[in-house]
């Protein structure tokens, strides 16, 4: 049940306390550990500190969208666009990826919790309790949206409690697989061999893998340049990649917020 009362109550006191600037976008990049908020201008930047909140486990739908709602909602912001974890088509869940899990990213799969995820319209339910103009992307998507240059066909790799991908070419997103939850060789899922927990594990394992997976993609996509972020990029560097076969440009989360700004200007930086 969402508590749309006191989704109401937010919005309406976030509007009085806070000076309405219409070109100002609330971006959130909801990861499998934390959420991070900002508001961004219409031309990327962030114009405040990045808020950080921590992901609700048992992650189901209906508490999701509340705690987003509310984050939105204190924002003051008249638009906002929505990094999600998983596989999205149409502001649609097609798999959840690590949201599913019972109790976070070292706890398995639950079923029930899965089953809720699959074909849940989070962009809809987020219009819906926050009274405003909401889209929902995957958040490697969203991190690509703030990071591409527009040219020739630019892949982007995002490092965190997970891992993705996403593909544009000639500045237009293309949509490719999700490759959270696929196989990766016979090591186990994309998420698994190149999430936080593997990093913890063994760095330099995961290191070695997650330069095997960028090489592979590379070819897979005909590449001509690659964007690394999330927040475990930082544990790279430029030379890391000297042996691959196209430039490879290292960001920083905040490029993922400042993606925002291009889902609603597309022209914008």
């Amino acid at each position: 049940m969402y508590r749309r009362d006191l989704i109401e109550g937010l919005s309406t006191l976030a509007r009085m306390n806070l000076v309405e600037k219409d070109d100002l976008i609330a971006s959130v990049d909801i990861g499998a550990t934390s959420i991070k908020v900002a508001r961004v201008s219409a031309d990327g930047l962030l114009v405040d500190e990045v808020r950080r909140i921590d992901t609700p486990y048992p992650c189901t739908p209906a508490r999701l969208v509340e705690v987003v709602a509310e984050q939105i909602s204190l924002t003051g912001c008249r638009r906002a666009a929505v990094g999600f974890p998983g596989d999205m088509e149409g502001g649609r869940v097609v798999e959840p990826g690590n949201l599913s899990r019972g109790g976070g990213i070292s706890t398995p799969i639950d079923p029930d919790i899965d089953a809720l995820w699959v074909g849940f319209d989070v962009e809809a339910a987020l219009c819906s309790l926050t009274g405003i103009d909401v889209r929902v992307v995957n958040d490697a998507t969203l991190a690509a949206y703030g990071y591409h240059r527009g040219r020739g066909r630019e892949l982007v790799v995002t490092l965190g409690t997970g891992f993705g991908i996403s593909l544009f070419v000639e500045g237009e997103w293309r949509r490719i697989r999700d490759v959270g939850s696929a196989p990766f060789h016979d090591w186990g899922s994309y998420d698994e061999v190149g999430g936080e927990p593997a990093r913890e594990a063994d760095p330099e394992l995961w290191r070695r893998r997650i330069l095997v997976a960028v090489r592979e993609f590379v070819d897979e996509f005909d590449a001509d340049s690659v964007h690394v972020g999330g927040g475990n990029s930082r544990h790279f560097t430029a030379s890391d990649f000297e042996n691959l076969s196209v430039p490879v440009e290292l960001n920083d989360n905040e490029g993922t917020l400042a993606g925002a700004a291009r889902i609603f200007y597309p022209t914008s930086r």
